[in-house]
């Protein structure tokens, strides 16, 4: 009886005929010193005996350590591996690669140093207190790929529990650039949020995320739903979060199928991996907005979408209109890191989608160009710049 070859069975020179392994052998990080250890003398600065008095100093005032060690400025990239990318509960170590990338592209788009941490844990009580216990050495927790429900109540206990910023990626950065996105989206239709009533399929980590900051920042009325229908106050199969977003959203009272809710829709948003069909969008409102961001395979064809809509967004980079999460997190990082920020307020994350939304110029801003680029050098400046000056006005900001 033969067996299927699996990726395991291929000699490594094989794999490595694969870019994408070739690239990633050795794993795509290391660590580089700060200063040259050249000579006797430079030892016993870098080392003993010199450390020593950096050491006691630091004992005897602790706000020492964000001068004298990389805390301040290192961000942890944390994740248990249960919800990677669309891979779904593939493991710490298999989540080790798109953990590394994050780090990687907190250093390429705003300088900050960042060190991937998968925790061979699913336990909720084991998570945060191994977080809570690697604080030490971190000035902020970038938590990543942590499956839903549990996400909500690891970030809300670290929160809690820690002085630095704590930021579910999955979560806030997915929403910040929706927002941003959905701004010029609206600023090219010519009509206000407030104006706007927008339905979201999937209330996982990001759909929750998404609907709560749409809502903050004033949309006219956004109803979501989950793979049983929409969220709706006289559901009682709801679980916590759930059950607080519907008190709080769908005015309207849909209680019915994503299609339905769609009829006259002004905003579809899709972070839910089903399929929307074409004649759902059809039957939206004039000049509507599509953001089927399901990734690899977006809830209905771009193309489809297009026939209907007035602009169309997906979260790949073949097409235009990418949200990607990378426009977002590095210049949050960076502005929190900059004031010492204690935590990332919901006011920072509305100054960011509102500078990543200004980026794009009247001049720019078209259907296939609602966001910039994410290697437009102006994004990460533009929200490091926001998201300082809005800690300040929070009342969150050290320094």
């Amino acid at each position: 009886m033969s067996t299927v070859p699996t990726v395991s069975d291929a000699p490594s020179y094989l794999l490595d005929r694969d870019p994408a392994f070739a690239l990633h052998r050795g794993g795509k990080l290391e660590v580089r010193s700060t200063v040259e250890v050249e000579n006797a003398e430079q030892l016993s600065l870098a080392y003993t005996p010199g450390v020593a008095r950096v050491c006691t100093a630091i004992a005897e005032d602790p706000e020492l350590a964000a001068e004298y060690t990389w805390a301040a400025r290192t961000v942890a990239v944390v994740s248990d591996g249960t919800a990677v990318l669309g891979l779904g509960d593939i493991g710490p170590a298999a989540a080790m690669p798109v953990m590394e990338g994050k780090a990687l592209l907190f250093k390429q788009f705003a300088g900050v140093d960042a060190v991937p941490v998968c925790l061979a844990t699913t336990d909720v009580d084991a998570l945060v207190e191994t977080v809570v216990r690697l604080a030490p050495s971190f000035g902020g927790i970038n938590l990543e790929d942590i499956s839903a429900p549990r996400c909500f109540e690891v970030e809300d206990r670290l929160r809690e529990a820690l002085d630095i910023p704590v930021f579910h990626d999955d979560q806030h950065g997915t929403a910040v650039v929706v927002l941003a996105a959905l701004r010029n989206a609206a600023r090219l239709t010519g009509r206000p949020l407030s104006a706007l009533r927008a339905v979201v399929a999937g209330a996982g980590a990001s759909g929750i995320a998404v609907s709560r900051i749409l809502l903050e920042a004033g949309i006219g009325d956004l109803a979501a739903a989950d793979s049983k229908g929409m969220l709706h106050t006289g559901r009682e199969d709801l679980n916590p979060v759930k059950a607080l977003l519907a008190r709080d959203s769908n005015k309207a009272g849909y209680t019915g199928s994503v299609e339905e809710a769609l009829r006259g829709a002004d905003v579809f948003i899709g972070l839910s991996g089903a399929t929307v069909a074409e004649s759902a969008v059809a039957a939206m409102a004039p000049d509507a907005v599509v953001f089927a961001l399901s990734n690899p395979t977006p809830e209905i064809a771009p193309a489809a979408a297009a026939r209907h809509a007035r602009v169309v967004a997906t979260g790949r980079s073949d097409f235009p209109n990418q949200i990607n999460n990378v426009l977002a997190f590095p210049g949050i990082f960076r502005g929190a890191f900059d004031v010492r920020a204690t935590t990332i307020t919901e006011g920072m994350k509305l100054a960011a989608a509102e500078a990543i939304a200004a980026v794009v110029s009247d001049e720019e801003l078209s259907a296939d160009h609602i966001v910039p680029s994410p290697f437009d050098h102006r994004v990460a400046v533009a929200v490091a710049e926001a998201v300082a000056a809005q800690a300040r006005r929070d009342g969150v900001a050290r320094g």
